[in-house]
């Protein structure tokens, strides 16, 4: 059966891809071993300068495959509230008592919440995400 498609590698794209599918197929992986030969494979593609177009197309399925992996069996757990906010305020060098000054948020507050003792509102975390330029929804993970 021939599946008729309108997407297809031509020439020197083609020939790229089929070298790197016969080097390492892309398939599921299935365990931490041939994740780590999948991941030196992508590894040996990013150290080049100039990818082609075929080994960019393979690079961006094995990338694919890796994650699908790591999804399902290495999944990070997402930050606190309170690491988010201790680090936006370690990326933009700030203290408690700079952050304190320029949001009007109480000294105490932020001293609570960094330690874990005191949940983010909805009013601070508008306060937070103004301040540091970021989205409400990078500090209302639990909300």
């Amino acid at each position: 059966m021939t599946i008729q498609t309108k997407f297809r590698l031509t020439g020197g794209q083609r020939d790229s891809y089929l070298e790197l599918v016969q080097v390492f197929p892309l398939t599921s992986i299935r365990s931490d071993e041939h994740l780590e030969a999948a991941q030196a494979m992508l590894d040996e593609l990013l150290a080049k300068s100039d990818l082609d177009d075929g080994e960019q197309l393979y690079l961006d399925g094995l990338s694919d495959l890796v994650a699908d992996y790591e999804d399902g069996h290495h999944a990070i757990e997402p930050a606190s509230d309170a690491d988010m906010l201790r680090h936006l305020m370690e990326a933009k060098v700030v203290t408690q008592v700079q952050l304190h000054r320029e949001t009007g948020i109480a000294k105490s507050t932020i001293s609570e919440m960094l330690a874990g003792r005191k949940a983010f509102t909805r009013q601070i975390i508008r306060k937070l995400a103004e301040y540091f330029h970021v989205d409400v929804g990078v500090l209302a993970a639990n909300l």
